[in-house]
């Protein structure tokens, strides 16, 4: 016979992150949302100009650009970009450690 836990019924989303978290993909998970969460990380102004492709598994994001000036000028707002997106967005502190930027064609 088991023994059953005693207090209360565990949520599915708290089962589903424990598990996540002990199968080691909460890293993944945490670097993916980086990609649907793009907008509300950098805001409309950068959003309207780029778009988040991948994230590797060692936390380099791949976003496309759509002109060598703005490319330029997020490349100079890097340390502020990387702060919103490991700062924010749910503790994914270190998530992302560095991003590429690649002009669109």
């Amino acid at each position: 016979m088991t023994k059953r836990r005693q207090g209360k019924p565990t949520s599915l989303g708290d089962a589903l992150r424990s598990y996540l978290a002990r199968a080691g993909f909460g890293t993944r998970l945490a670097q993916a949302q980086v990609i649907s969460q793009w907008s509300q990380l950098v805001g409309p102004q950068i959003a309207a100009v780029t778009e988040p492709q991948s994230v590797t598994p060692d936390g380099t994001l791949f976003v496309h650009v759509a002109t060598s000036a703005w490319m330029n000028e997020l490349q100079l707002m890097a340390p502020q970009i990387m702060a919103a997106l490991n700062g924010g967005g749910g503790g994914g502190a270190g998530r992302i450690r560095t991003i590429r930027w690649l002009l669109t064609r």
